[in-house]
């Protein structure tokens, strides 16, 4: 696959998981918010919850895509989390969480998965 490929592959994921999100009664605060650490894909408010979002977008089984979050990654989440936190004062007092969404393409469906405080 090139580079060009997974690129709209991803913005194809971050594009369902938003509408999966939207259709679930999330609101949606920010996408792709970057860092010195890192970015954070999706961040949106539930139930007086932050949630940030990883979204693994993937061609093969759903267990890869959640797998593919690693400690460093989670570590790198995290510490861009509380820069967002810092710079939007009015979230701080509000309870966080993290997931993954994992999106698998096969034969022209999606199939979403959906794993609340993963990390």
């Amino acid at each position: 696959m090139n580079l060009e490929h997974n690129k709209r592959l991803g913005q194809s994921g971050e594009d369902s998981a938003v509408d999966f999100l939207l259709s679930n009664g999330y609101k949606i605060i920010t996408r792709n918010y970057h860092t010195a650490y890192g970015e954070i894909d999706i961040i949106d408010l539930k139930d007086d919850t932050i949630v940030f979002i990883e979204v693994k977008t993937r061609s093969s089984n759903t267990e890869a895509a959640l797998n593919s979050v690693s400690v460093s990654k989670q570590t790198k989440l995290t510490k861009t989390a509380s820069i967002f936190l810092s710079q939007h004062t009015s979230y701080e007092q509000l309870a966080t969480r993290f997931d993954v969404i994992s999106i698998i393409h096969k034969s022209n469906r999606q199939q979403l998965n959906h794993l609340k405080d993963a990390f």
